[in-house]
Parts: structure tokens; C-alpha cells; sequence
């Protein structure tokens, strides 16, 4: 006989976790206690929990056989469509909604009216406001005009994500021409997640296994080496570049002392960058919220935040070459603030595009992006520091 407590995981071991990590735990059990975890809690965080299902679910994927298997695991929504229990037109009154719920023998699940015309939706009525009408006014007076509807063939994955930002416990379903052809229960989107999800070992078409804690050490080994000698071969570019203004750093001697100053601060921000990209890709953020909106927040954000740096170093820098006995301290000061204003905003750039970049080519952007994104700020950061005290200053 098998323990219920130990079959699965108590409630209090997935609360407080954050919806990746409680995905990551609720994977490795079977479809029906997923469920029942699931319906245990919140309706808000279930379904946060159950975006992040697939991707829990492909990480922990270890048979390269069954990809073959997942390629359907790109569920519609459509699979979910029930009739919709309460249509009515927009012409008719309060009171003939009433009278059609009090005679309706499926009243206890309805949520909502839909309200149509010429069978298209065009609005819904919620039973607050059908309440608090006056029993002559028309539907079209009470309605929410223009609600939110999901388009048949709609994929799960994008459905769940919005149902994340609304929190309906209805939602319509309309064709091509806004014709309703039903209805979908919140609850069931992530429901079938958890179908999908674990009655299918494998990882997702189109995305890349990625490591875990439970990863074996050779398979670690093997995730993880590659991009070890590619960070190599391009730590060797980095030092090439330096390695290009040697008699400069041989004239100037205080500027080797801000190389690291400058490569740390510009990998800094670029890090930032990196982590709200990688963010949005996680919780599918980025497929509403334009990319070029981010580039350009994150231009302006490294811009800002390399010049204050840059003032304080540009001080320090003038200060230490003054000191040092440097005949140029003050274009020296000047030299650090450019370079570091011109590094901070490449590296914001390049926190966006190099995940993203990674990610088209079937990369894993949480493995890689730092490797490409140190030697870039590496090379733009210190070559630009070198190249404008080569041309200023000797």
C-alpha cells in the first residue's frame, strides 16, 4: 500500500515558493495529484503555477527518444470549448434575463450572459449588475462592451499567460468573424497543462533541455563544458584587444589600475539587462511587450547609469592620476567618464540582445548569455577606455 504522505509533496512545501520553483516540485508527480495540489490553492496562483508547468516539465525530460512523442504538446484551446450556458440578445430586458435564469436548468453554471448579435458577441453581463438594473432596461444598456475573448485556436500556453493578467472565471471563445462558439473555464487552462505536461516525457519542439539541481554530473558535464571553451576562445579576443594598446597602457600606467573598474561596471549593468530579459522569456512577458521598447528602455538606462558611475570615476581616476604624477589627470577623468557612459549603454544593449539572440538559435539563454555578454562589455568597455586615451592623449 502506498503513503499518501509521502506520494506527494503537503500543501505547505510549494506555498510561499515561486511559480517556477513550485512547477520544478509538482513535475516529477503524477497528473492527479498535481491536481489535487492545484486545487488546493488560490485560483490566481494555480495559474501561475501552471504556465511554468512546461517548461518544469522539459527540464526534467531525460529521454532523448521522446521529443517525437511532445510534438503535440501544443494544446488549443479549442480541446477545452463548452457551450456557453446563458446567450442572449442585446435587445432583450433585464427582466427576461431573470426570467431565463430563474427557468434555465443549468443556472448554477452560469457566470456570466453573453449578449449577442447576429450570433456575434458583443458584450457579457455580469450577475451584479443584471441585479442592480431596472427590470426595463436592455441588455445593451448593462453590458461590458467589447469584452475579452479568446480566438479559437488560441494555444494553451497563451491562454494561461492570459488569463494571468485578468483573472476571469469565464472566458468567451469567437472564430475568425467574432461569432461565439463558447466558453472556457479558468480552471480548466491549467488543468490541462498538467495533462499535457506529464503525460508526455520529452522536451517541447523548439526548446532546449536545460539543466537542473537532479541533472546526473555527466550530463551537467556536458551541458556545461561546451559553452566553457567558447568563453574561453572569446576571453582570448578580450585579451587581444588589450593586447592591441599594450604600448599605451605601457605610457599611461594608471589606466590599467581602471580596466577592471571600467569591465566591472559595464558587466554590471549588462547583468541587470540580462536578468529583466530573461525574466520577461520566462514568464512569457516579451510576446506583449514590444522589444524594441525594452532596447530602447534599456539604452536610456545604461546611458543614465554610466555617466553618474562615470562622473564618480572620472573624479577618481583624475584624483589617482594626479597623485600618480600623470601629466594629463583631468583628460584622463574625462577619458574613464566617455568610455564608461559608452560602455554602460553597449552593455544594455547587449543584455538584450544576446538572450534573445541565443534563444532563436535553440540556445539555452539562462546557460550562455553570460559568457557572450562578459566578453562584449569586456571588448567594448576596455577597447573603447584604450582607444580613447591612444587618440587623446599619445
Amino acid at each position: 500500500m502506498n503513503d499518501a504522505s509521502t506520494a506527494q509533496p503537503p500543501r505547505e512545501d510549494i506555498d510561499g515558493q515561486a511559480p517556477a520553483d513550485a512547477a520544478r516540485t509538482l513535475s516529477a508527480l503524477p497528473p492527479d495529484e498535481i491536481q489535487a495540489l492545484l486545487a488546493q490553492m488560490p485560483h490566481d496562483e494555480a495559474l501561475a503555477v501552471a504556465a511554468q508547468l512546461s517548461g518544469a516539465a522539459t527540464a526534467q525530460a531525460h529521454d532523448a527518444n521522446a521529443a517525437a512523442a511532445a510534438a503535440d504538446i501544443d494544446a488549443r484551446i479549442d480541446e477545452l470549448i463548452m457551450p456557453a450556458p446563458a446567450i442572449l440578445a442585446s435587445t432583450q430586458t433585464a427582466a427576461e434575463a431573470v426570467a431565463f435564469l430563474v427557468h434555465s436548468e443549468a443556472v448554477a453554471e452560469i457566470t456570466y450572459i453573453f449578449v449577442v448579435d447576429d450570433e456575434k458577441l458583443v458584450g457579457v453581463v455580469g450577475m451584479r449588475d443584471l441585479v442592480l438594473a431596472k427590470p426595463g432596461q436592455r441588455l445593451a444598456e448593462i453590458m461590458v462592451a467589447e469584452p475579452f475573448a479568446f480566438e479559437s485556436g488560441t494555444g494553451i500556453d497563451a491562454a494561461v499567460r492570459a488569463a494571468l493578467a485578468r483573472h476571469y472565471p469565464v472566458y468567451p471563445v469567437i472564430d475568425d468573424e467574432g461569432r461565439l462558439i463558447g466558453s472556457v473555464r479558468g480552471w480548466q487552462l491549467f488543468q490541462r497543462v498538467v495533462v499535457e505536461v506529464t503525460g508526455q516525457a520529452g522536451a517541447q519542439v523548439g526548446v532546449s533541455r536545460e539543466e537542473q539541481v537532479t541533472t546526473p554530473i555527466l550530463g551537467a558535464f556536458r551541458m556545461r563544458h561546451p559553452w566553457l571553451q567558447v568563453n574561453l576562445l572569446t576571453a582570448f579576443a578580450a585579451a587581444f584587444v588589450v593586447g592591441l594598446f599594450e604600448d599605451t597602457i605601457t605610457q599611461i600606467v594608471a589606466l590599467a589600475a581602471f580596466l577592471p573598474v571600467l569591465a566591472g561596471q559595464s558587466g554590471n549593468t549588462g547583468c541587470q539587462a540580462l536578468a529583466i530579459t530573461l525574466r520577461g522569456l520566462t514568464l512569457g512577458q516579451l510576446d506583449e511587450y514590444p522589444v524594441r521598447k525594452l532596447l530602447r528602455k534599456e539604452i536610456l538606462l545604461g546611458a543614465l547609469n554610466g555617466f553618474v558611475v562615470g562622473i564618480v570615476a572620472g573624479i577618481a581616476m583624475w584624483l589617482y592620476a594626479s597623485m600618480s604624477g600623470e601629466a594629463n589627470a583631468m583628460m584622463l577623468g574625462v577619458v574613464i567618464l566617455v568610455a564608461m557612459l559608452g560602455a554602460c549603454t553597449g552593455s544594455g544593449i547587449f543584455g538584450v540582445v544576446v538572450p534573445l539572440t541565443l534563444k532563436r538559435l535553440g540556445a539555452d539563454p539562462a546557460m550562455a548569455s553570460s559568457i557572450f555578454l562578459t566578453t562584449f562589455t569586456d571588448i567594448l568597455g576596455m577597447g573603447l577606455m584604450l582607444f580613447l586615451a591612444s587618440s587623446i592623449l599619445l
